[in-house]
């Protein structure tokens, strides 16, 4: 691996810790590869340790010794933890206080009663595009199902009519808009711009997300008419609060990290000099830390007590968001124990060589790979990971906005078509009481357009920018 690509990626390796040539590296990454989707896929194993395993799995095939490859795994951890554990921390605490307060049924009943008929898909987006924004996709599905299956039964709607644009705002802020873990992992290991990435990914998110959401739902509500399964409507989760925080209130406390980023990332441009006083004050507060630690305290007031909650009721939330989200943090952490090996092995390298030959674009080449790790893992947030490992070599020398546009790219490329080996599918295709081919002909075709048009719009992007 050249000095160039070991600053950027892998301070800590100065060196490869092989001297495999690039068919014994191709043939190591793919076993290796090939291993996590087996312990994953054959054999049910946790991702953390199916990653854990393939690390050490793709040390051994490339020729590595055990100590190295050990050393490697445990770096890439510990970085990816540290850069991006507290912000996924956060991310959770803020969409528990969300949840439990009432602030996103809130949000939800306020958009609804302004909304009907023809609107209604449109409603749906935005109330899945804006609980999306600090809440994990799996979470985001839990809180906003019951509001789905409501809606479409009292308003005697098409169940697909409703569902998919909800399904879509969640996955597009999923895959494309950090705090979430993918993304963010992405612009750790390209070295991308977080809020240069923030505003580009909104700017692709949004079509993307009406093209998938409520113009596709039209379609998959005559491919796939059911109605909303009856045991599948559970009570509203904060039935038993006595008062709630307001609308206006609860969308400027979820949008603050979200506009404090922008701020900064529009402030690096306007202005474009480090040592000006209004950017070093919008780098501090613009931080993700910093912005999500904000929200979370603004939160507190605006949503806990504005809930009624006591002190101890606060604790407790704070206590409950932070459990769920051990394992996302150990399969993240591993996820970029398996990317450190793979640069410390010298894969960068072997994909910088190949490329030159190739007249495949940087972007599209970084969603092919991520489309290809999608496919056989099943994970969005593994696929994104492996292959910002990957392609992280092919940042070297870009600019701010192409960097941003490749973890877009990837972030894209994650999505691509959901089937049963995602733990997502059998979560859609159970909460709307679906077989596996009507999921397949609905949610996995609505994750494989938002790839789609999302590397579409990517691709537009880098044209113009």
């Amino acid at each position: 691996m050249t000095s160039l690509s070991v600053e950027i990626l892998a301070a800590d390796a100065a060196e490869p810790i092989t001297s495999a040539g690039n068919a014994q590296l191709g043939i190591a990454v793919l076993a290796g590869i090939a291993v996590i989707v087996v312990l994953i896929t054959k054999f049910k194993l946790h991702a953390f340790l199916a990653l854990t395993i393939g690390s050490l799995a793709l040390g051994a095939f490339a020729g590595a010794p055990l100590a190295d490859t050990i050393k490697s795994f445990t770096t890439g951890l510990g970085n990816t933890v540290a850069g991006v554990g507290v912000l996924i921390a956060l991310g959770a605490i803020l969409g528990k206080l969300l949840a439990d307060s009432g602030g996103a049924d809130q949000i939800v009943d306020t958009i609804l009663a302004k909304a009907s008929g023809r609107a209604m898909p449109w409603a749906m987006v935005l109330i899945a595009s804006v609980i999306g924004l600090p809440l994990f996709f799996e979470v985001g599905i839990v809180l906003l199902i019951p509001v789905v299956l409501l809606v479409a039964k009292r308003g005697n709607y098409s169940l697909m009519r409703i569902g998919i644009p909800a399904l879509a705002g969640l996955s597009v802020m999923h895959g494309l808009i950090p705090p979430h873990p993918g993304p963010l992992v992405a612009i750790d290991a390209v070295g991308a711009n977080l809020g240069v990435t923030l505003a580009l990914g909104l700017v692709v998110a949004i079509p993307t997300v009406i093209i998938a959401g409520p113009l596709f739902s039209r379609y998959a509500a005559r491919w796939v008419d059911i109605p909303a399964p009856e045991n599948m409507i559970p009570p509203r989760p904060s039935e038993d609060l006595e008062k709630r925080p307001g609308f206006g209130v609860t969308v400027a406390t979820v949008m603050l990290p979200v506009v404090l980023m922008l701020v900064k990332a529009l402030v690096d441009i306007v202005v474009d000099d480090p040592q000006n006083g209004v950017q070093k004050v919008t780098d501090v507060i613009g931080s993700p830390l910093i912005a999500l630690l904000a929200a979370v305290i603004v939160g507190m007031f605006t949503l806990g007590r504005a809930a009624g909650f006591t002190k101890e009721r606060l604790s407790t939330t704070v206590e409950k968001s932070l459990a769920p989200i051990a394992g996302v943090l150990l399969i993240v952490g591993a996820g970029g124990g398996f990317k450190q090996t793979l640069i410390d092995i010298g894969v960068g390298q072997m994909i910088l060589d190949f490329s030159e030959n190739w007249s495949i674009p940087a972007l599209l080449l970084a969603w092919l790979i991520a489309v290809a790790i999608r496919l056989a893992t099943g994970s969005a947030t593994v696929a994104t990971i492996s292959a910002a490992g990957l392609v992280a070599p092919l940042a070297a020398g870009m600019s701010t906005t192409e960097t941003a546009l490749l973890v877009l790219a990837i972030g894209a490329g994650s999505l691509f078509f959901s089937h049963v080996n995602d733990a997502g599918f059998w979560l859609v295709k159970e909460y709307f009481g679906m077989s596996v081919g009507q999921t397949i002909k609905t949610w996995s075709v609505m994750e494989t357009i938002i790839s789609v048009v999302g590397i579409g719009f990517v691709l537009l992007l880098s044209l113009v920018l």
